[in-house]
């Protein structure tokens, strides 16, 4: 009954396999139906975050971990999936010929919803592991999308930096997501071989050495692209890295999100405050919580980076910075500075004035 009971706990993690049949339906179908999956992801989940509200209940942070074992599943299975969908609609797209090239775009825009949204989401989740399995199921779902250094910059660079100008991802003050997201495509990589190559050097092994991971990240993205070429020649590999592209910018549209504008005090002698609640911005909404796998209570994650999404806590306005909604709906105002400022920027003042009322002059992009 045990058993039972954690399964239809962890079921409403699992929304984002209402995404298969719904490619299947836009790949055979084309038409409008081809808008299915971001409608689900972010219509549908805006909707239910209306509907239910939020959740605001910690988990005990000490359960064990064979009490996951659901949670944790969706994450395990979801590679399978993701390839399926991915190479599936390739397969099809190129030899059916019933889709028109728009509705191909918008098609690999949707499956980039499911390769960005949910796959480098769950891949995020697993690369903070230490089971090797999981760290390797990491890495083979950022291949899919092109994206293997994120899990070098997220680990080695976002988590130590984040609020500093060391981060890229830590999106500025009045920076619009469209020059956020250009500046992030060019810092990152070149971010992220520095940060490994700094690690080896610690180790007294030169950036060729064979255990730096951009060689086994430059060997799964090639085999990535590869198999794209077998399932459906040159058309499927321009399809490919369609979705890669729309995946990417989703992903750095929820990064764009997490910590826009806030910063953390650099110290006497350079160093900086260690990271707290409040330099996060969180959404304890429900329903996109569920199909970000918790993602939204990010406080938390920055400060126990390793813990399981299920067990992650929520803070209260009072200790970390709250959004007005859930990210799905953030990220369509992101898409629109106007508004995004409009709507954020009176927040982080707001922000500054409560956690650093000292600071007078922030154009040097830190906490004073």
């Amino acid at each position: 009954m045990r058993n039972i009971a954690d399964f239809r706990n962890a079921l409403p993690f699992w929304l984002s396999l209402g995404l298969v049949p719904l490619v299947m339906i836009g790949v055979t179908q084309g038409g409008w139906t081809v808008a299915l999956m971001p409608a689900y992801a972010w219509t549908l989940t805006t909707f239910l975050d209306l509907l239910l509200g939020r959740s605001e209940e910690n988990p005990d942070p000490q359960t064990e971990e064979a009490d996951l074992f659901w949670y944790r599943a969706i994450t395990l299975i979801w590679l399978p999936l993701q390839a399926l969908i991915i190479y599936g609609s390739i397969w099809w797209i190129t030899r059916s010929g019933g889709l028109s090239v728009p509705e191909q775009v918008a098609l690999m825009f949707g499956v980039g919803v499911a390769s960005g949204t949910i796959g480098i989401v769950y891949a995020h989740e697993l690369m903070h592991q230490s089971n090797r399995v999981e760290r390797w199921l990491a890495d083979l779902l950022l291949a899919t999308v092109l994206y293997s250094h994120f899990r070098t910059e997220h680990l080695l660079v976002h988590h130590r930096y984040v609020g500093t100008p060391r981060d890229a991802v830590t999106a500025r003050y009045n920076e619009g997501f469209h020059r956020f997201f250009w500046r992030v495509l060019r810092e990152c990589p070149a971010s992220a071989w520095v940060a490994e190559k700094e690690k080896l050097a610690r180790a007294g092994r030169p950036v060729w050495h064979p255990s730096n991971p951009f060689w086994r990240y430059g060997g799964l993205q090639l085999t990535a692209l590869a198999l794209a070429w077998l399932v459906g020649g040159w058309a499927g590999l321009v399809l490919f890295l369609l979705q890669a592209f729309f995946a990417v910018w989703q992903l750095e549209l929820t990064n764009y999100i997490e910590h826009y504008g806030l910063t953390r005090r650099q110290l006497p002698g350079g160093k900086y405050e260690p990271v707290r609640p409040h330099h996060s911005w969180n959404a304890p909404h429900k329903a996109s919580n569920w199909l970000l796998i918790n993602l939204q209570r990010h406080s938390d994650h920055h400060y126990k980076p390793d813990r399981r999404f299920p067990l992650l806590q929520t803070y209260s306005a009072d200790e970390a910075p709250m959004l007005p909604m859930g990210y799905p709906a953030m990220g369509v105002l992101a898409m629109i500075p106007p508004l995004w400022r409009r709507r954020m920027n009176p927040r982080v003042r707001a922000w500054r004035r409560r956690y650093y009322p000292d600071v007078t002059d922030w154009r040097a992009g830190t906490a004073g």
